[in-house]
């Protein structure tokens, strides 16, 4: 095995390890700040390590490592001991293992050899993350069962029923992608979705498919419990729902994997229908193209963005004690921000000076397109959170009413329509 291959694998792994497990701790401050903005009120922002508090960010480091030292209480009530353990692993696995197949970039050529961008080099795709997310409502189902308490009980039946609802609408959502796109690799959903409609318009799977594409995103809500679809857990009906009788790291990996699980889905969204890593009328091509003039934009935006993030840190750490630690995090952002700055400003310059090689092209043009993925699961997961602290939530027979009587004949109609115009128009 070469040392490329070895590096680009490492690379992936370790880029799927951030953006599924390092992201849940900024996930959780982004949705304590959304709810203080929505609610009226800030929202973490005063706990720090050393003066730094990341506009709040480290409150949400300082509530996991609570949950990893606390006490671990298990119920005497408790039959199925195995059991009772094992559901929340399940859940937090699964939702893991679902970002594996989620390419972060084009596929990657150096020295005349291709790399795919993703942690698994599998052409699965569609079918991988499909069979994974549904053995995510396994842990859900016995973590309630195994409790033996009536609330979790309830709370993992209505789970299944839930799970095994929107399921039949998400397959249907995605068997009109599957015959738009022509195959259940997402890197050649992606690719597709490079490419422009009339010379103009993005075909991204949302302009070309709206209908799956609302589908899939209700359904995504549902498959994920998140509210208005968090009747597995509803804590003003039934206490906690499945996870009652968890402590410490039990809740943790429910807890945790409800956000890896999140951030899977807004993946998928993002691979499916919001042109994946790629860049509007920038496709890889494009790109490698341009590089010079990417590299110059990049040049005169990071410098901009740096000064506005610096200016919103300022503004939100002003401490009326004087001598307050956290007064010098400022300084310490900015001294950090422009080393970073520098750094890049040289690189880029050395770069354009010197000349850009195959090779350093190809490389420059994947951390471009990773960077634009994150920021898109960044403002899909937003997103998420927006949605959750506006709506409430469905009662139990609505969420079935939309389900059967309501989006799965929208499915069925736009998967007939589909193949309509595949097939007699040939498009």
């Amino acid at each position: 095995m070469s040392a490329v291959l070895i590096s680009v694998v490492i690379f992936n792994i370790v880029l799927a390890l951030i953006v599924s497990l390092v992201f849940v701790p900024i996930l959780v401050w982004m949705e304590r700040r959304v709810a203080g903005f929505i609610q009226d009120r800030l929202g973490p922002n005063r706990c720090h390590i050393g003066g730094v508090r990341l506009g709040g960010i480290v409150q949400s480091f300082a509530d996991m490592l609570k949950l990893v030292f606390k006490e671990d209480y298990r119920p005497n009530s408790v039959k199925e001991k195995l059991l009772f353990r094992l559901s929340p692993v399940i859940v937090f696995v699964t939702a893991y293992l679902s970002f594996m197949v989620i390419p972060f970039a084009d596929d990657l050529t150096i020295n005349g050899e291709t790399y795919m961008m993703q942690a698994l080099p599998i052409e699965f795709g569609l079918l991988w993350v499909l069979a994974f997310a549904g053995l995510g409502v396994y842990g859900l189902m016995l973590g309630g069962w195994a409790s033996n308490n009536k609330f979790s009980l309830l709370g993992g039946i209505r789970s299944a029923a839930q799970v095994i609802s929107y399921e039949a609408v998400m397959g249907l959502s995605l068997i009109s992608m599957l015959i738009t796109y022509g195959s259940i690799h997402f890197g050649d959903m992606v690719r597709f979705q490079g490419e422009l409609i009339w010379g103009l318009i993005p075909a991204w799977g949302i302009v070309i498919q709206p209908v799956a594409a609302l589908l899939f995103i209700i359904t995504a809500f549902a498959e994920t419990n998140r509210a208005p679809f968090d009747i597995a857990e509803g804590e003003s009906e039934i206490v906690g729902g499945f996870h009652t009788e968890y402590s410490a790291m039990g809740f943790g990996l429910f807890f945790v994997g409800e956000y890896i699980a999140m951030g899977a889905a807004s993946a998928l969204i993002i691979t499916i229908f919001l042109g994946g890593y790629q860049i509007p009328w920038l496709n890889t091509i494009t790109l490698k193209e341009n590089i010079e003039i990417v590299m110059l934009a990049i040049l005169v935006l990071l410098p901009a963005m740096s000064y506005f993030f610096a200016r919103w840190i300022k503004k939100n750490n002003v401490w009326p004690d004087p001598d307050d630690v956290r007064n010098r995090e400022t300084k310490w952002l900015i001294i950090g921000l422009i080393g970073i700055n520098i750094a890049v400003v040289l690189t880029l310059i050395g770069l354009l000076s010197f000349g850009i090689s195959s090779n350093i092209t190809n490389i420059s043009v994947a951390l471009i397109q990773v960077i634009t993925f994150v920021f898109k699961l960044i403002m899909v997961n937003f997103f998420f959170i927006l949605v959750r602290w506006t709506l409430v939530r469905f009662r139990y027979d609505q969420l079935q009413n939309l389900a059967w009587k309501v989006l799965l004949p929208i499915a069925i109609a736009n998967v007939f329509i589909t193949g309509i115009f595949v097939v007699v128009l040939g498009v």
